[in-house]
């Protein structure tokens, strides 16, 4: 049995310094189970991709050190792989059986677990967000037993996302399909007028559709991903008035495109353009703070005018934001819990003060809307706000006390914007 600890250091963005006293490494399931059931608080730590104190407590625990086995079932089209996977190692496993997933999150670089665990990403008005994928899972719960899940399971739906709340999650079960293609293109200058009188149409005009801005005169661009089929492309050129780019964009306009997923309607493999960014590209740290909210989508022209409203005052500290939309599921701690949403996503400079009077602000603009921070981003809104926002709110808070009944999983961040004071 091998127990290595080290410190657990800052995350990817460098704007959090985890407060653990030590960050424990398990390397075989039995080694996890004997740490979690010892240690008073503990809370397992992915890819630090998550730009607040989710994951924070007295004691860390990762994964990293476990078995990285794969396993695929391609007559059941599922995949079992360790939880601390990321998911840019996962499709290369994927790829070589001629597989895939359902969607994928602008980075490649975050652990499945983590993006499991927060609803995080997977853009689309048909696709849900990664967490929909999952069909399977294990934990080791705070007594240091082996819990197995599925889909049949009546729990199921509050297990997946989490939060890191219920136990340490090992492995994860997700589904999939036969490998596909996909050709993404760029369109510039979108106008705000044609953006909300065509909300719908532009946000269905590809597989994966999202709108970068930064709340100026104009709109911005419009990065259209869609599946390629055995029909011709219809190239545009223009859309909505948006003229086709004739060269690679990031995001961030005056930023080289050379990490960027290829553009131009080149077709590649879904792993190769779902992300916005490269596999290859592994940032060392992230110079940035992110934020997002989502929201029921019949309300996204009234919440991004509310937020046009404000954008004198929340321009100087960003960088960029994406507005994309997410399919409903039935997750009960998902931000798409319910309702077909919108995310208004922000890419802030890292500058915390200056990000956090703009959250004031951004919250309360948003709020008549029922926006829904998500959960591994920067927010503001507690507990009291941010609960009466899940209908199975109060059902997860049970899971919670049935699953860790000694709160060795409960931490500050989750009694802050969750489950309130124990």
């Amino acid at each position: 049995m091998t127990i290595r600890e080290s410190s657990p250091g800052k995350n990817w963005a460098g704007n959090y310094e985890y407060r653990a006293e030590r960050l424990h490494r398990p390397a075989t399931i039995e080694a996890l189970q004997e740490i979690v059931a010892g240690a008073s608080r503990v809370r397992v730590l992915g890819s630090r991709h998550s730009f607040n104190d989710i994951a924070d407590s007295l004691e860390l625990v990762t994964l990293e050190d476990m078995p990285a086995e794969a396993t695929v079932d391609s007559r059941a089209g599922k995949i079992t792989c360790n939880a601390a996977m990321k998911y840019g190692e996962l499709a290369r496993r994927l790829n070589a059986e001629g597989l895939a997933l359902h969607n994928l999150a602008s980075l490649p670089h975050i652990s499945v677990a983590g993006a499991v665990a927060t609803a995080t990403h997977g853009s689309g008005d048909t696709n849900g967000n990664l967490a929909t994928a999952v069909a399977g899972l294990e934990l080791v719960t705070s007594d240091g037993e082996i819990v197995e899940a599925t889909r049949d399971d009546p729990d199921f739906d509050g297990l997946v996302v989490g939060l890191g709340a219920l136990g340490a999650v090992t492995k994860i079960t997700l589904d999939v399909e036969p490998a596909y293609e996909v050709r993404q293109r760029v369109f510039e200058g979108l106008s705000w007028g044609a953006f909300l009188t065509h909300f719908d149409e532009i946000t269905r005009c590809g597989y994966s559709v999202s709108v970068f801005t930064r709340w100026g005169e104009a709109a911005g661009e419009i990065w259209v991903k869609d599946r390629v089929s055995d029909e011709p492309e219809r190239v545009e050129g223009d859309l909505f008035g948006a003229v086709a780019a004739t060269v690679d964009r990031h995001p961030i306009l005056e930023i080289d495109a050379a990490p960027c997923t290829p553009q131009l309607g080149r077709p590649g493999l879904w792993s190769d353009r779902l992300p916005h960014f490269r596999m290859g590209f592994t940032p060392s740290s992230g110079d940035e703070l992110q934020s997002e909210y989502l929201l029921p989508r019949r309300h996204a022209a009234e919440a991004i005018e509310a937020v046009r409203a404000l954008a004198d005052g929340i321009r100087p500290a960003l960088q960029v934001s994406e507005i994309r939309t997410v399919a409903a599921d039935r997750l009960w701690m998902s931000t798409s819990y319910g309702q077909d949403a919108v995310g208004i996503h922000f890419t802030w400079k890292p500058e915390p003060e200056a990000v956090g009077a703009a959250l004031v602000r951004i919250e309360a603009a948003l709020a008549p809307f029922g926006a829904r921070p998500h959960w591994g981003k920067v927010f503001r809104a507690a507990a009291v706000e941010v609960s009466p926002l899940y209908e199975r709110a109060s059902d997860f808070a049970r899971l919670v006390e049935r699953f860790d009944p000694r709160g060795a999983f409960r931490n500050p961040w989750l009694e802050t914007h969750v489950l309130g004071p124990s």
